[in-house]
């Protein structure tokens, strides 16, 4: 039975946050070794270094495939049958990574990352559930507490990779399939949060609210088009989230090989990079926080202020191995601001019968706008140098601020 005033849904919203983060926390602490792991694993099972980004990029197309069927899956039968339903598929996933450790079949492989993919999906679609009820207050706090759950699995979840490949080779299974141990516990723990603690439903509750018919109309791609020009500031907020996903992944993705280049040690890389996710996630609700007390742009031109500071400190100082530490944190802390506030925007501009039409294509282009940075960021480092690649970041960053000033026309 829906709640019938604004203290009821108050209270729904306390739970809802609170299941978010628990169930978000979960599926992160799981999946926080794939990557690592399965570079390995495609080097070992494909015989070739060549492949060891398979891991990022089947993981992160599957990511961005099952988002828009998520979205589908969350309009038709609400958020709790599709996160816990992505939550399987990385299950699923996990157990293909185990498989194909025993088979020794790179193909097994590739189609189990993607799979893992719908679990990045999950976790994305889940900062979304946190603002689905129409509350007479601004959420982006709630928001971003669930972007920030995912830090203890981005933390903890490298850490588990020794224990596991130990667990493993205990129950007599090849040494990398362990890992994959911890991240089947820890999914399956992830959907039985989100099955049992998402009662009731909060889309459906707000769904019901509006007094809208999940069958009328199935969410899509094109359906997200007519949304986004009907509504440009929708746009607004799709644009900034890829964008700044794509910043990110493209300086990010590079920054070991540029640090390896310049004859600083795998610990050297590790630090940086734990403090990169320590500015993506830590300190999300700050952003959520400031979004709430000013305006979603305000947050958006906060992060590409941060941005900038990034780039000019990656750089300008590429050299230097403290000034690329600190261009690194600053990256992440401007994909949180950005990221934290788009997402916040994009809810706050379209109604519950919009909502999720438009969040599943964000999901697809945030995912695939990462890919091709990731993609491009390797060819622009080896012509341009490590500064050359800061340099190019610089245009999408100056795009999001033009769109920026634009956007205020737009209600």
């Amino acid at each position: 039975m829906a709640p019938n005033n604004q203290l009821d849904l108050e209270r729904l919203q306390r739970k809802t946050v609170k299941t978010l983060i628990f169930g978000q926390a979960l599926g992160g602490f799981g999946l926080g070794s794939t990557l690592s792991v399965g570079a390995i694993m495609a080097v070992e099972l494909s015989g070739s270094t060549a492949w060891s980004g398979a891991a990022a990029t089947l993981s992160t197309l599957g990511s961005a495939f099952s988002a828009i069927p998520l979205a589908n899956l969350a309009y038709r039968k609400g958020r709790r049958v599709a996160l816990g339903f992505g939550a399987a598929l990385a299950i699923l996933g996990a157990t293909g990574m185990i498989l194909a450790t025993i088979l020794r079949s790179f193909p097994v492989e590739l189609m189990a990352l993607f799979l893992l993919g719908a679990g990045s999906a999950v976790g994305l679609q889940a900062r979304f559930a946190a603002v689905d009820l129409p509350l007479e207050r601004p959420k982006a706090k709630d928001l971003s507490l669930v972007v920030w759950a995912t830090t203890v699995g981005a933390v903890i979840g490298p850490n588990l990779i020794a224990p596991g490949e130990s667990l493993g080779l205990s129950l007599g299974l090849p040494h990398l399939a362990g890992p994959f141990l911890f991240t089947i516990a820890a999914q399956i723990g992830s959907t039985m949060v989100f099955w049992f603690g998402l009662r009731p439903d909060p889309l459906i509750v707000a769904r019901d609210l509006a007094g809208l018919n999940p069958h009328r109309k199935r969410p899509g791609m094109k359906a997200a088009i007519e949304v986004i020009r009907e509504f440009p500031v929708a746009g607004y907020s799709v644009l900034t989230i890829a964008l700044s996903h794509m910043i990110m992944v493209s300086v990010m993705s590079m920054t070991p090989a540029h640090l390896s280049a310049t004859n600083h040690s795998l610990a050297d890389v590790g630090f940086t990079i734990s403090l990169h996710i320590a500015g993506m996630y830590a300190f999300s609700p700050i952003f959520g926080w400031l979004t709430d007390k000013t305006s979603p742009r305000t947050t958006i031109v906060v992060g590409q202020l941060i941005f900038l500071t990034a780039l000019g400190f990656a750089g300008l100082g590429s050299d230097n191995f403290a000034t690329v530490v600190i261009g690194l944190f600053l990256l992440g802390l401007g994909w949180s601001a950005s990221t934290v506030a788009g997402s916040a925007l994009l809810s706050q501009s379209l109604s519950t019968d919009n909502k999720t039409k438009v969040q599943g294509f964000s999901d697809t282009l945030m995912n695939l706008s990462g890919a091709f940075g990731g993609a491009v960021s390797g060819t622009v480092l080896s012509l341009y140098s490590f500064s050359g690649l800061n340099a190019a970041a610089l245009m999408p960053v100056l795009l999001i601020v033009f769109a920026t000033t634009f956007s205020r026309r737009w209600a």
